[in-house]
């Protein structure tokens, strides 16, 4: 990718480069029904936004089918890797191998081969030690030597809400470029560590604040 193009899809809002991201997604398994071709209605219906949001995605990437053909599959896909995915490829480390970790590392396991999961880390003796899906769990201690030998960039955490400042500050000290957070705690990092933080409780509590908008409605209209 030229200088240029990696200025200009480094600008690209936050929003866009998860909704690329969800695009390719629903795009492999149109590719694998033998699909060749889509329009921007059929993207937009399954990921249940407008059309009009996903012209102005791929407009913004420089990419545009044809008014009777609509996209090309393949090569859409083929853009948006090049755009998300780096050539050598990323590796990604989870800390905290609970339920929550080792589930993601078995949902992730295959699903993209430029992004891997090598590495996994605990303080539960009882755990450290054990493969899952062929990824080791380490002991949290060795760290920082694991993450440098494995050439890891990323780190989820997965830990108990009380070790999460702890293991940020860990990874961080590794070296990691990349923080993926799960737990309710919010974390602070350097300005070149890039963090996302994801709270399930933040989360389902806004999608039940719908239901409860729409039952309050439908009660109203019951009652007329």
């Amino acid at each position: 990718m030229s200088k240029n193009a990696r200025d200009t899809f480094k600008q690209l809002p936050h929003k866009t480069i998860e909704r690329l991201s969800q695009y390719r997604r629903a795009l492999l398994i149109c590719l694998n029904n033998n699909k060749e071709h889509i329009f921007s209605h059929e993207i937009a219906k399954i990921q249940h936004i407008t059309p009009v949001q996903v012209r102005r995605d791929l407009m913004l990437i420089g990419y545009s089918g044809t008014l009777r053909r609509g996209y090309n599959i393949r090569e859409l896909i083929d853009v948006i890797a090049e755009i998300i995915d780096s050539d050598q490829g990323i590796n990604v480390a989870i800390v905290g191998m609970g339920n929550l970790g080792r589930a993601m590392i078995n949902y992730f396991s295959g699903k993209r081969h430029k992004l891997s999961i090598v590495a996994g880390f605990d303080t539960n003796p009882d755990k450290i030690g054990q493969l899952v899906k062929g990824v080791t769990c380490y002991d949290a201690l060795n760290m920082k030597e694991v993450i440098q030998n494995e050439n890891i960039e990323i780190g989820i955490i997965t830990v108990p809400v009380i070790q999460t400042t702890a293991t940020a500050k860990q990874l961080v000290d590794a070296g990691i470029k990349g923080i993926l957070n799960y737990t309710p705690k919010p974390v602070e990092v350097p300005e070149n560590v890039y963090l996302e933080e994801y709270d399930m409780i933040t989360t389902l509590e806004k999608v039940a604040f719908y239901v409860k908008m729409e039952n309050e409605l439908k009660d109203e209209l019951a009652k007329k």
